[in-house]
């Protein structure tokens, strides 16, 4: 390791003073002028961690669903996992290391987790289409070159495309083939060997209306549009050519306002979805007949799977973990199918290679119902993007199954009924001082913020309220459900308010009422 060419380099990547982040379930985020030093960084440890594990890793430039000003970046593990958490602490240590302490602790590193520097490294890098991304995605090749790692750009990807290239890689293409063409090649081909023979007659029930959030989303459904058209026409909105990244539009403006974003036309019943600005989350809508907008989130889209797979096999038990995809994935990986989704409409289906092999099995050797079965299994652990949550393979699956069951968007929305809920998020001097427990349904710190909210709930019926740190900036998201609309918001702002005086809430304090 040179460590005065490291320090050469990073003298042009200077650390701003005083700065300090944390990698958290969505990386690194903040505004994107103040990244540089942060991309250059994870870089140097992508080599690192490429060293270690004797394989390929990946690194992402975005900020997801977060404003155009704002970037980010988060590392791919192997298989394209979230990084392990081990290396998230070296993550933050390295970006928060002032200039002159930098090289030691690129070296600590090193030593703590028994890295083989003589090993050869190679590195993947993808970006989104933020107008600080080109230039950011420049700082951690630099960090990747000055340690003589290899590496490979792919320029402008989704971020479930950049986790797909580094399966294939470390997978010496047993996943699928490490390209662009690879992954529509793989996810079209098992989209259309599902719904094969399955589409009900007319064209409204084929087509699709999609808010691609003026996201990278946008460029990469466009290119896929020839292999998917046999089974489904698509029409784009929010497509990048005007209008700012998530800006009144994509899955969490809908999923947060719950209505429909900006610049879509929506007639009644018509399937509707957005993207987030990453291409890694999807939510569901659609307007009745009255004009009332629905929204399908990420719960429906797992209920909608699930019963799916259930009638493939056999149970489908339902278990909690603290929100984040970290915990929801983990969690799935001790099945052997694991279905999981947040509501804000992140997550994929998990196969183990146990499952796996046996399903493969079974669509070769069984008699016709069981193959029939084990074919459709087949085809949704090809659809899968397993590593991580991906819109684009999420959007296929779920017009796939409403094909192959004849459901409208209605009959898919009325196989349960929420009750009316609101969130809300509350700025906070620090996020830290909030703790909780039983999967983040129960707040333990600051003391008498769960028992103010417990009093909350009392006052209104059918109602639950939930609070939890925010994993990558100082603010705590609030959840409530009550009988109605008009408790729900009510109770959502009580809580709020509760939360901004009991946890050091910043900024215009929570107005009772909506």
């Amino acid at each position: 390791m040179d460590l005065d060419a490291i320090t050469e380099y990073s003298a042009l990547h200077a650390k701003p003073n005083g700065l300090v982040l944390q990698y958290g379930t969505a990386g690194f985020r903040t505004k994107a002028e103040h990244l540089d030093h942060v991309m250059f960084r994870m870089g140097l440890l992508a080599v690192l961690r490429s060293k270690q594990t004797k394989s390929t890793i990946g690194v992402m430039v975005t900020a997801s669903h977060n404003p155009e000003e704002d970037n980010g970046v988060k590392l791919v593990d192997p298989l394209g996992e979230m990084l392990a958490p081990s290396w998230e602490e070296h993550a933050t240590c390295l970006a928060n290391a002032e200039e002159q302490d930098m090289p030691r602790v690129l070296m600590d590193i090193s030593v703590k987790a028994a890295v083989n520097l003589q090993q050869d490294a190679f590195v993947v890098i993808g970006r989104d289409t933020r107008p600080s991304s080109e230039k950011l995605s420049q700082s951690v090749i630099d960090g990747v070159t000055v340690l003589e790692g290899q590496f490979h750009d792919y320029g402008l990807v989704t971020t479930p495309q950049l986790h797909y290239m580094v399966c294939c890689r470390n997978t010496s293409g047993r996943y699928g083939k490490a390209t662009i063409e690879g992954y529509y090649e793989k996810l079209s081909r098992a989209f259309l060997e599902l719904t094969n023979q399955a589409f009900c007659s007319g064209d409204d029930y084929r087509s699709l209306k999609v808010d691609c959030a003026n996201g990278i989303g946008a460029l990469k459904l466009r290119e896929m549009e020839p292999y998917i058209s046999q089974g489904l026409s698509v029409q784009l909105f929010n497509d990048g050519t005007k209008g700012k990244l998530n800006h009144l539009c994509g899955a969490d403006f809908v999923k947060s306002h719950q209505k429909p974003p900006e610049g879509m036309e929506m007639k009644a019943n018509e399937r509707c979805c957005s993207f987030d600005g990453d291409a890694d989350r999807i939510v569901y809508y659609y307007l009745d007949v009255d004009g009332h907008f629905h929204l399908i989130d990420g719960d429906k889209i797992a209920t909608l799977i699930s019963s799916f797979l259930k009638e493939l096999l056999l149970e489908v038990p339902v278990y909690c973990t603290k929100t984040g995809v970290k915990h929801l994935h983990h969690k799935a990986q001790e099945f052997d199918i694991g279905v999981y989704f947040e509501a804000n409409g992140h997550g994929t289906v998990l196969f183990s290679k146990a499952a796996e092999t046996k399903i493969k099995q079974l669509a070769k050797e069984s008699e016709d119902k069981k193959k029939e079965a084990a074919k459709m299994l087949e085809n949704v652990i090809d659809l899968f993007n397993q590593a991580a949550g991906d819109a684009i393979s999420d959007m296929l699956v779920i017009e796939a199954i409403l094909t192959r069951k004849g459901l409208t968007v209605q009959q898919w929305d009325a196989l349960y009924t929420d009750l009316p809920n609101r969130q809300l998020k509350v700025k906070v001097a620090d996020r830290q001082v909030i703790s909780t427990t039983g999967a983040e349904r129960q707040v333990v710190t600051p003391l008498g913020l769960q028992e103010a909210i417990n009093d909350l709930v009392k006052t209104y019926k059918l109602s639950r309220a939930f609070v939890r740190p925010s994993g990558t900036e100082d603010i705590v998201r609030v959840y409530a459900e009550a009988d109605s609309q008009e408790n729900a918001d009510s109770l959502a702002r009580a809580v709020s308010l509760a939360v901004f005086q009991l946890a050091g809430g910043v900024g215009e304090m929570p107005q009772p009422g909506f």
